[in-house]
């Protein structure tokens, strides 16, 4: 069996579809982690302990990665060490101090193949940013997918993982690949789901408090929007950066942080990582971003090493 465990967003679904055209895979199976954790659960280690070769895409967990016993493919973007493991092939520009703003770009120059969903993976992941890329936009227009359409197809295959529903999201890559791309602006489970989704986010944007040009968000929600919060927040109202607190997630505090990219050359989001990860927490993130999920008792701590950056 050919097991991939991806990302839940719009970046690691596209990602796998990639792949599964690019290896012509006809019988595979995907998983993705528990939403907002950066972690193998038993659900994923049954699953590898039955699979012949596997794939993680756009996963930055290579503490996990390092403990699997099968032949390994293992394809990233995100800032990570050297993969030890002699199973594992880990293909990831940052190891050579490359940036690419999605794994879809990754996957796609891994095996040749570009269409909409190469550039679909990098609007889910920098948003707007995404067409000032002349790859990215010349993608989009082969396939006559206008800026304001493949920003709706972010949204639409987003909201599977938003409301937090973990089967919805690995079903969404099999719809990916067994629909045109244009016909997902009206699929209807997930044109549904979005518009809920949507009324959440602007109430979360709506109570924020501004410290030195940062914006901080508290809020309460079962939606897993603290990620595009953040990035309302800090691409389209301007700030120099964004804390957002969902303080009761089912049972669990989050946390997300995101900087503009001036930030980034003082801001050191891989110290940030490691000083949470020493409370307990599960954190992860690349150069500009990091999510983290810890005990609702725990978020005050990290909040409070967030706010040191805050100046």
């Amino acid at each position: 069996m050919h097991l991939i465990v991806h990302h839940w967003d719009t970046d690691g679904v596209t990602s796998s579809a990639l792949l599964v055209r690019g290896l012509s895979l006809e019988e595979f199976t995907n998983i993705t982690a528990p939403i907002g954790e950066f972690r193998f659960d038993e659900r994923i280690w049954e699953a590898i302990g039955k699979a012949e070769r596997l794939y993680v895409l756009d996963f930055n967990a290579p503490d996990e990665v390092e403990r699997v016993r099968i032949p390994t493919l293992f394809i990233d973007h995100h800032t990570q060490p050297r993969i030890g493991n002699p199973l594992v092939e880990q293909i990831n520009p940052s190891l050579g101090g490359e940036y690419y703003p999605s794994c879809s770009l990754v996957v796609s120059e891994h095996f040749g193949i570009w269409n909409a969903w190469s550039a679909l993976g990098v609007v889910g992941d920098i948003g707007e940013k995404a067409f000032g890329l002349e790859r990215v936009r010349k993608l989009l227009d082969r396939e006559r997918i206008s800026r304001e359409e493949a920003l709706r197809l972010v949204e639409l295959i987003d909201s599977n993982y938003i409301a937090m529903e973990r089967e919805a999201v690995e079903e969404a890559l099999r719809v990916l690949l067994s629909h045109e791309v244009k016909e997902l602006l009206e699929y209807e489970p997930w044109v549904k789901k979005a518009e809920v989704i949507r009324e959440a986010i602007e109430g979360a944007v709506s109570g924020v408090e501004e410290r030195n040009g940062f914006a901080i968000a508290h809020f309460e929600s079962p939606f897993n929007i603290i990620s595009k919060v953040a990035r309302k927040l800090v691409w389209e109202l301007g700030y120099r950066g964004a804390v957002v607190i969902n303080g009761n997630f089912h049972g669990k505090a989050q946390l997300y942080f995101r900087i503009s990219g001036e930030e980034a050359e003082r801001i050191k989001v891989t110290e940030v990582i490691e000083r949470l990860k020493a409370l307990g927490a599960n954190a992860g993130g690349k150069r500009e971003v990091l999510g983290c999920v810890c005990e609702r008792d725990k978020i005050e701590d990290a909040v409070a090493i967030i706010e040191e950056y805050l100046r």
